[in-house]
């Protein structure tokens, strides 16, 4: 058995296949495993929720496991470890979620592109067909990952509590979520993957696109994502396409779209998952 995982901080979808391909499971899915936030133990607790693959691991053969976090020797091995304990019998691969991106979208295996993941987290990087560049190191929710989940969830948040939301935007804002003081503090504060939980609050943007509040924020956000990030590659824009990944830029493709002619960058491919396009790409290159 084959397992092929994409992870993000939220959530992590998991594909079971046997050589040849052919599926073996239906999707499986567990919470995030982001090493930036979870220690070593939880890695491993929260795989271990998932009871086929606790009761599955010893038929594991190999693991492609592209996450977020793993962009660090520290986090791939935090990952590896946690895996390896587990799956005792598998060779296990490591890498960051950037890859899983950039496989999931480009058309072929040698296209260089610009990859950007809009999701619980955002970041920006050019494929030159071979390797991956990054010109910007993230540190995390709290200084970077502009137009990402949390960062809209942030936004909303303040933009709530600062009274600068139309009216029957903040009715309905505050009707949906408990937007009391103390209990979003001790979410953020208190709790484990408080960006996963700010980033709860950006599906209210997409219940209610007819608003031009949501949309010049949504806007707004992805302006700041390509100022701060894919204009990083400013050179390299001009001869190839922008791909994302990612529920964010998946439900935002009419605004991403909107910028990308604005803004002057050749849009590409926008996809919510990248795994199975990660399917294909192992199954081709194996």
């Amino acid at each position: 058995m084959i397992l092929i995982v994409d992870s993000g901080s939220t959530k992590s979808d998991w594909i079971a296949i046997d050589d040849k391909g052919n599926k073996l499971h239906e999707k499986l899915r567990t919470k995030g495993l982001n090493p930036e936030i979870l220690s070593e133990k939880k890695l491993k607790k929260t795989v271990l929720k998932n009871e086929i693959l606790k009761t599955k691991s010893k038929e594991v053969s190999h693991i492609y496991f592209y996450g977020a976090g793993c962009g660090t020797e520290r986090g791939k091995e935090m990952v590896f470890l946690a895996l390896k304990e587990i799956f005792t019998n598998a060779i296990i691969k490591v890498e960051e979620d950037t890859l899983a991106a950039v496989y999931g979208t480009i058309n072929t295996i040698n296209e260089a592109a610009v990859v950007c993941i809009l999701g619980t987290g955002s970041n920006c990087s050019y494929y030159d067909g071979k390797k991956l560049h990054q010109r910007v190191l993230s540190l995390g929710y709290i200084l970077m990952d502009d137009a990402s989940g949390n960062y809209f969830g942030k936004q909303l948040i303040r933009d709530y509590f600062f009274n600068k939301m139309p009216e029957d935007i903040k009715v309905a804002f505050g009707s949906k979520y408990n937007l009391e003081a103390d209990f979003i503090k001790y979410n953020i504060y208190k709790q484990p993957n408080p960006n996963a939980y700010l980033a709860n609050f950006a599906e209210f943007m997409f219940l209610n696109k007819d608003s031009n509040y949501i949309l010049e924020l949504i806007k707004d956000g992805i302006r700041v994502f390509v100022k701060n990030n894919i204009m990083q590659y400013k050179e390299e824009l001009k001869t190839v396409p922008v791909h994302f990944a990612g529920s964010i830029a998946f439900f935002s493709h009419d605004q991403i779209k909107e910028v990308a002619q604005e803004m002057g960058f050749t849009l590409g491919n926008i996809v919510r998952r990248p795994i199975e396009g990660l399917v294909d790409f192992h199954l081709k290159n194996a």
